[in-house]
């Protein structure tokens, strides 16, 4: 399904637009639920040419889904610049996994960014490796040691920048490009950012994949995921997702599909309130250093200046000192942060985390760091007032016993 339009409209006129084909509509604004296993034809002769046909838009059977799944993965293509399909997988996690396996076979080598989601360093070590694919882990933030990484000639790389719950930024339209001249496919997790904060597919990457569990739902009450791609590697993609029987529940795309149009306007509301909360922490005493590519301070803040259109509520903070029972009760103590996995929903919440046993390249805790202040917290900001969360955050540091 082409990603191309006939006008060219911006990021927020799409989301508001894309998907929402008359055919698929009716008289409605919004796509119908189109719950369906079970397919009918006219007639013998309109079965027989569904056969040769594999396309979004066209009845053939409910695995390769109906109206409602195709509306959402029309309006995810047509928000990343260059895309030519994409295809929609039960959770994040089943996207990392499809994107792989449409990429990779027995004897192949993967190189995966060290501060990428456990979840993608778990497939690289379990799953990929029992089916023959070696992986190795690069620093982010060493564009030489990657470099040199190529004599092994991977056949594809794994990219997340910014990292999962450390923040690290890498520079990937260098590393894409890297990878492109060595004749490796490029793979980005985009889920911090998304098409709206930064164009994967311009910026070099052949496959951009994102958890819709987060920004897109918004409303923490879906699980799905996506991988987005030009023509080649959308094809490849739909041929092992169709492979592995991968499908959508009708009922969840309506839910993504209804998140997407709010999308921007939540993410600009949650980055603005991160960077206040995040700037307020920089002064508390009881921080270390905020992980936050959006603040200026930040190690990857040029980097993000440079390639990104826009942000989100998703940061974290080190810990200047305190045990994990004194972290414990700064969490336990606050009243508007859930404690919970996940993140881009409209409401907020705080996750301790220890990266030093799931890195295998990056130092922890960071430069300028003190070797002993190795505690952080991940926080997903959402859509309260952010002066009602500094204050709730403030109660916290009191109850963990510091200034």
């Amino acid at each position: 399904m082409s990603g191309k339009d006939d006008k060219p409209h911006k990021p927020s006129t799409k989301l508001v637009e894309a998907g929402r084909k008359p055919e698929w509509t009716g008289a409605v604004v919004n796509p119908p639920v189109w719950r369906a296993s079970t397919h009918l034809y006219a007639n013998e002769a309109e079965r027989v040419a569904a056969l040769k046909s594999n396309a979004d838009g066209e009845f053939f059977y409910g695995r390769r889904g109906a109206p409602t799944q195709w509306a959402l993965a029309e309006a995810l293509t047509k928000l990343e610049p260059g895309a030519h399909g994409t295809m929609l997988y039960p959770s994040g996690v089943a996207a990392i996994t499809g994107a792989l396996l449409s990429v990779l076979r027995s004897g192949d080598l993967l190189l995966v960014s060290d501060n990428s989601y456990e979840p993608t360093r778990n497939i690289a070590r379990g799953l990929l490796k029992r089916l023959g694919i070696e992986h190795r882990f690069f620093d982010p933030c060493d564009i030489d040691a990657y470099r040199e990484m190529f004599a092994e000639k991977p056949r594809a790389v794994w990219l997340e920048s910014p990292g999962s719950l450390t923040m690290e930024m890498c520079d990937v339209p260098q590393f894409a490009s890297i990878a492109r001249e060595h004749d490796a496919v490029s793979l980005l997790d985009n889920t911090w950012a998304s098409p709206l904060g930064f164009a994967a597919l311009e910026h070099g990457c052949d496959i951009s994949m994102m958890s819709l569990s987060k920004h897109v739902g918004g409303h923490s009450d879906l699980m799905m995921g996506s991988a987005t791609a030009g023509e080649c590697w959308y094809r490849r993609l739909r041929q092992t997702s169709q492979q592995l029987g991968q499908v959508v529940s009708p009922d969840d795309a309506a839910l993504a599909l209804r998140g997407l149009r709010t999308m921007e306007m939540r993410l600009e509301r949650s980055a603005a309130s991160a960077l206040k909360i995040g700037q307020w922490l920089e002064g508390r005493d009881e921080v270390a250093r905020v992980l936050c590519p959006m603040l200026p301070g930040d190690p990857g803040h040029a980097i993000w200046t440079r390639d990104f259109t826009g942000g989100c509520g998703l940061f974290s903070f080190i810990l200047n000192r305190g045990d994990k029972d004194a972290r414990a009760r700064l969490v336990d103590n606050l009243e508007l942060f859930g404690i919970g996995y996940s993140w881009g929903g409209y409401e907020s919440l705080a996750l301790p985390f220890d990266p030093k046993p799931m890195r295998d390249r990056i130092a922890w805790p960071p430069d300028g760091v003190d070797g002993d202040n190795r505690l952080g917290i991940r926080l997903s900001i959402g859509l309260e007032d952010p002066a009602d969360l500094i204050a709730d955050l403030e109660q916290g540091f009191a109850a963990m016993g510091g200034k």
